[in-house]
C-alpha cells in the first residue's frame, strides 16, 4: 500500500512538472511575440524586456519546481548534509592539512632551505608536500646552532595554530643575538668594551657586505632602516645579576660558528686582562709573593 502511494504521489509530480513546464514555456512565447510585435519601442527596450521575462519565468519555474518536489529535496538534501558532515570528520585532519598548506603559500611564510621554529621544534627546511613539512632539527634549544641528525615531520595543520619564527628572513645575512651573564666582581664597563672589541674584530671580515645585503633587503620590503653594527646592550636578570645582550650581523649559516668565535676572543681578553692585573698587585705588594710557610730569619 506504502509503495503504491509513493508511486502515486510520484506519478502525481511527474504530471504536476509536465503542467508547469508547458504553462510556463506558453506564457514565456505569448510574452516574448508581444514584445516583439509592440510598437513604438526601440531595440534596446525589446531586448530589456525579453531578457527580464526570461528572468522572471525561470525563477517562477523554480519556484514551483520547489513546491511540487519539496518534500523530496528535503530528504535529500538530509542526505547530502549527513554524507557531507561524515566526510569533514572523517577528514577533518587532512582538510587542516591542506588549509595550513594554502595559508603558508598565501603568507609566504617560509620556504625549502630557511631555518624555522614552530612550537618545539626548529631546523631547516629540506621538504615541503600539501600536508607536511619535513626540517632538519637544530637544537637541542634555541641557543644551540648544530644539527642533531635527526629529522621532523610536522603536519602543516599546526601552521593553523602555531607562530613560524623564521630565522633567515633576512636570506643571507641576519642579525643574530646572544646572551653572556655577569658576575657580580666583574666590571661591566670592562666587560662591555672586551665583548664589542671582539664582537668587531670576527664581523669585520663580511661587515660591509652584510651592510650592503640588509640595506637593499630593507628597501625591497619597504621597512624601516635596520642598524647593522654590532652592539652590546645590558640587561637585568630577574636574580639581580646583569647580562650583556650582544647583536651581531652574521651569516645567516655561520651564526653559531661567529658568536662561538666572539665568545672565545672575549674570554682570551678576559682572562689576559685579569692575568695583567694579578702581575700588577704583585709588583705593587712584594710582601704578597712571599711564601707564608718559609721561616722568618
Amino acid at each position: 500500500m506504502f509503495e503504491w502511494l509513493q508511486t502515486n504521489l510520484t506519478t502525481q509530480h511527474l504530471i504536476a512538472t509536465a503542467v508547469l513546464l508547458t504553462i510556463a514555456i506558453i506564457v514565456r512565447w505569448f510574452t516574448l511575440s508581444r514584445i516583439r510585435a509592440a510598437e513604438g519601442l526601440s531595440n534596446d527596450m525589446r531586448r530589456r524586456w525579453a531578457a527580464q521575462v526570461r528572468l522572471f519565468s525561470l525563477l517562477i519555474l523554480a519556484l514551483g519546481l520547489m513546491i511540487i518536489w519539496g518534500r523530496e529535496l528535503q530528504a535529500f538534501a538530509l542526505s547530502v548534509v549527513a554524507i557531507a558532515a561524515a566526510i569533514v570528520i572523517a577528514t577533518k585532519e587532512l582538510i587542516m592539512c591542506v588549509s595550513g598548506t594554502i595559508l603558508k603559500a598565501s603568507g609566504k611564510s617560509f620556504q625549502i632551505g630557511d631555518r624555522i621554529e614552530i612550537g618545539a621544534f626548529r631546523g631547516d627546511v629540506v621538504d615541503q608536500t600539501l600536508l607536511t613539512t619535513t626540517i632538519l632539527e637544530i637544537g637541542p634549544g634555541q641557543t644551540v646552532h648544530q644539527h642533531t641528525g635527526r629529522t621532523v615531520v610536522i603536519p602543516n595543520s599546526l601552521l593553523l595554530t602555531t607562530p613560524v619564527l623564521n630565522e633567515t628572513f633576512l636570506d643571507e645575512f641576519v642579525l643574530h643575538a646572544f646572551t653572556v651573564p655577569l658576575q657580580e666582581k666583574d666590571d661591566w664597563r670592562v666587560a662591555e668594551r672586551h665583548m664589542l672589541d671582539a664582537a668587531m674584530a670576527e664581523c669585520a671580515p663580511f661587515y660591509e657586505e652584510a651592510r650592503s645585503h640588509i640595506n637593499k633587503l630593507v628597501q625591497r620590503e619597504g621597512l624601516n632602516p635596520l642598524s647593522v653594527e654590532p652592539r652590546v646592550t645590558l640587561r637585568a636578570e630577574s636574580n639581580g645579576q646583569l647580562a650583556m645582550l650582544a647583536r651581531i650581523p652574521a651569516p645567516a649559516r655561520r651564526k653559531g660558528r661567529i658568536e662561538q668565535a666572539i665568545l672565545r676572543r672575549y674570554l682570551a681578553a678576559r682572562a689576559d686582562a685579569d692575568a695583567a692585573g694579578l702581575s700588577k698587585e704583585q709588583q705593587s705588594d712584594p710582601a704578597s709573593s712571599l711564601d707564608l710557610n718559609t721561616p722568618a730569619v
